[in-house]
């Protein structure tokens, strides 16, 4: 029997009325192409336009637009083709389940083992991830270079006597694109216009398909002004919208039919005008201010700029950084209750390496710090910490009356792999870092022997001091073959070599022979422990080709399963994702 679901018969506006929007500003839906929820057009605020206009460009524009195609193939074909470069060789990168899937509407799921917690009936489990459009077996292609696609499972109410008649009785997936701007242009041409930026900027042929793409831009097919960003990467919930981001660009709004589970975007969010060029994918909210701390990166002064926003959705000014001295890929960093923490790894932006993202092994990682309301960097000190590569960070706070600041995170061992695209030789190991501010003495323990990432804890506790610690076990990366529960208090005090630190596991879950999954997320449980809660995340059974969603007990020895839900498709493996609570999703603006 088909499970998909059509459009309900109790509308959004049926449930929660219009509300006032706040000055976050998300863009109307882009380009009107509505993907089945609820309509975004009663947005107020001020919005990009991703509408693809209707009327035929000049015959000299589609002329240099085919010229451009031309070029592209033969730059594929002749300088630069995947036999040569077999890291991004899109038939290794893109298949199992790496190969992309079609998009899904709203379709019922099974709940096949035990019953969804009731701290999370109503709410969804959204994960991000690259799922690219255009399948050119010719052309290199790295992981991070798909469009992104967000793979939302809405969870039934419990029945109640208030309970409409068309709510749900089984939890609902729905596979959505962002609808980003790149998304909305290539879907209209019909082929890739923009290039694959980390596989495709590489030698002479990277400097090659940056001509082409300038081409395109004089031709007027592609508009700088609406960004490139593929949104593939994480989300966040913040000021009553839900967001999809990507480092390379500013976020997508999106919006979560709380009735039907349908998925739509909203738009390319500029936050009043104050927000351009680009932001982390993953900014920290202070779980007590409401606050949303954030930062970009550049490859030219200033490397770093910082900034946040108020509970309102407000930005502050940019804080640009000047004392970074290099480019380097800062993909997460950290806050407490005081300090902003980035992390310097030897991984940098490198243009002249004749790849845009290099290995230095002649720099030294090192750990600035700077207060987290400063207005200039005029504070803002660094301390070396050789060998500490990180990528993600899994939380930090203050010690020592504040004089102490302490960051657990995974460090990468071979982190020259991710530039060259081989991911699934990356080692890891997390460490507790403590950099004492008064007296400059760092120290680092490690905390487990095993190779594990995709660190979480409780986002009650993001800042301040957490016991607890959620890791993904390396099946390789970005899978996971099981989680592992870390208890920091166990934790050394540790040296300068940061291997002696014992091991704080106290809990451990397989998932099985040939059964992967990606960042498990901690939702806690009502007015609990901080380790009462549960573990969300989506499961592939590669031998038979199958997805699940599982909830795990946070508060068990082994981490039992909870619940299970058999989805009706293969959810492809991809990077970040959250809980957004039935509270959260009944406030979303639109």
């Amino acid at each position: 029997m088909d499970r998909a679901i059509g459009v309900m018969t109790c509308p959004y506006s049926a449930i929660v009325p219009w509300r006032k929007a706040c000055s976050i500003s998300p863009a109307a839906a882009a380009g009107g192409a509505h993907q089945g929820g609820t309509g975004a057009g009663t947005r107020r605020q001020r919005a990009h336009d991703h509408r693809l206009s209707a009327a035929a460009p000049p015959s000299c524009s589609v002329l240099l637009a085919s010229v451009c195609n031309t070029l592209d193939a033969l730059i594929d074909r002749l300088i630069d083709p995947p036999e040569l470069r077999p890291s991004v060789h899109p038939g290794r990168v893109l298949s199992g389940n790496f190969a992309p899937t079609d998009e899904l509407p709203p379709t019922r799921c099974p709940v096949v083992r035990g019953s969804i917690p009731s701290s999370l009936a109503g709410g969804a489990y959204v994960r991000n991830g690259p799922n690219p459009r255009h399948r050119l077996p010719g052309r290199t292609h790295h992981l991070f270079d798909g469009d992104g696609m967000l793979h939302s499972l809405l969870l039934p109410s419990p029945p109640s006597p208030t309970t409409s008649p068309s709510s749900l009785s089984e939890p609902v997936l729905c596979s959505r694109y962002v609808q980003t701007y790149k998304y909305l242009l290539e879907r209209e041409t019909g082929t890739p216009v923009f290039p694959n930026f980390f596989a495709g900027f590489h030698g002479v042929a990277g400097l090659a398909r940056a001509a082409v793409m300038l081409g395109r831009v004089l031709a007027g097919q592609i508009k700088l002004k609406h960004g490139f960003g593929v949104a593939n990467t994480s989300v966040v919930f913040f000021a009553e919208c839900l967001y999809a981001l990507c480092e390379s660009d500013i976020p997508y709004s999106v919006f979560i039919s709380p009735s039907t589970g349908e998925v739509t975007t909203l738009g390319r969010c500029d936050f009043d005008g104050r927000l351009a060029i680009a932001m982390t994918a993953h900014p920290k909210k202070d779980p007590i201010t409401g606050e949303l701390f954030a930062f970009r990166y550049s490859i030219l002064q200033p490397f770093i700029t910082y900034f946040w926003f108020d509970a309102a959705g407000n930005k502050c000014a940019d804080v640009p950084i000047f004392s970074s001295e290099q480019p380097s890929v800062l993909h997460d960093f950290a806050i407490t209750e005081h300090y902003t923490i980035f992390v310097e790894s030897q991984l940098v932006v490198k243009p002249s390496s004749g790849s845009l993202v290099g290995f230095d092994p002649a720099k030294v990682p090192r750990i600035g710090v700077l207060p987290r309301y400063a207005r200039d960097d005029s504070e803002m000190r660094w301390f070396d910490v050789p060998g500490f590569n990180m990528l993600h960070t899994t939380n930090a706070w203050e010690e020592a009356a504040g004089d102490e600041v302490v960051l657990v995170a995974p460090s990468h061992l071979s982190l020259e792999h991710m530039a060259v695209g081989d991911m699934e030789l990356l080692e890891s190991r997390v460490y507790m870092v403590r950099v004492n501010i008064r007296t400059g003495a760092v120290s680092r323990a490690a905390v487990s022997p095993e190779s594990l990432e995709y660190g979480v804890v409780h986002h009650g506790y993001v800042g301040r001091r957490s016991r607890y610690g959620y890791f993904g076990v390396n099946g390789p990366m970005p899978k996971i073959s099981g989680i592992r529960k870390l208890d920091f208090d166990m934790a050394g005090t540790g040296t300068g070599t940061g291997d002696d630190g014992g091991d704080c596991t106290i809990a451990r879950h397989d998932f099985g022979p040939r059964c992967f999954a990606g960042e498990a997320f901690f939702v806690p449980s009502n007015d609990g422990d901080e380790d009462d809660g549960y573990l969300v995340c989506y499961v592939h059974d590669e031998g038979t080709g199958e997805s699940r969603f599982v909830v795990l007990d946070a508060r068990s020895p082994k981490l039992d399963v909870v619940a299970e839900v058999q989805l009706p498709g293969r959810v492809p493996y991809g990077f970040h994702g959250m809980f957004v609570t039935q509270a959260e999703l009944l406030v979303q603006q639109q």
